[in-house]
């Protein structure tokens, strides 16, 4: 299965955030509006990734993973089925499963050699980055995790922002608020 190193963390001035990664990144940023829907899913976690606007979505990522909740790098492993009836597929994963929660999320993407920095707008939690340094074929996960230590240091993110778990579990913890 293919995988990654991931880091997450809070961003305070997204603009100023912007600038360190677009100053890192190969080319302008992508802008991506992104709705996540999270199913139960015994092993792992299983989301539907919808692309664009409801009611103009003509394109998704059925995504599987699993990665631990820590606030250090961390390697995830997953498996994406692009389809082009995310919400026919919506509907019947919903029936069959019922949905856990929804993320929504204005992506800046920005591309760093094997890295793909998020600078993310998520409805109801605010500002966010990512990096994801997705691995080569039996490249190993230590270079990985050398790569994002240092993109970590040179985008200016210190431990204390380090966010251990996903959006899904910070928008499903605030409902118990």
């Amino acid at each position: 299965m293919p995988s990654n190193i991931e880091i997450k963390a809070r961003v305070t001035n997204p603009e100023d955030f912007a600038q360190r990664a677009q100053a890192l990144a190969d080319g302008p940023a992508e802008v991506l509006l992104q709705e996540d829907v999270f199913f139960p899913a015994s092993n792992g976690r299983l989301k539907l990734r919808i692309f664009g606007h409801e009611e103009a979505a003509n394109r998704g990522e059925l995504i599987f993973y699993q990665r631990s909740n820590t606030t250090t790098s961390k390697q995830s492993t997953y498996r994406l089925v692009p389809t082009s009836e995310p919400q026919a597929l919506r509907e019947a994963l919903g029936l069959a499963l019922g949905e856990l929660v929804v993320v929504r999320k204005r992506r800046r993407l920005f591309m760093a050699g094997q890295t793909r920095i998020h600078l993310d707008e998520v409805e109801g939690l605010g500002s966010f980055m990512e990096l994801e340094v997705v691995l080569l074929t039996d490249q190993d996960p230590e270079e990985g995790h050398r790569i994002a230590a240092d993109l970590q240091h040179r985008l200016g993110v210190t431990e204390k922002d380090l966010v251990a778990v996903a959006y899904a579990d910070l928008l499903m913890s605030k409902v118990g608020d």
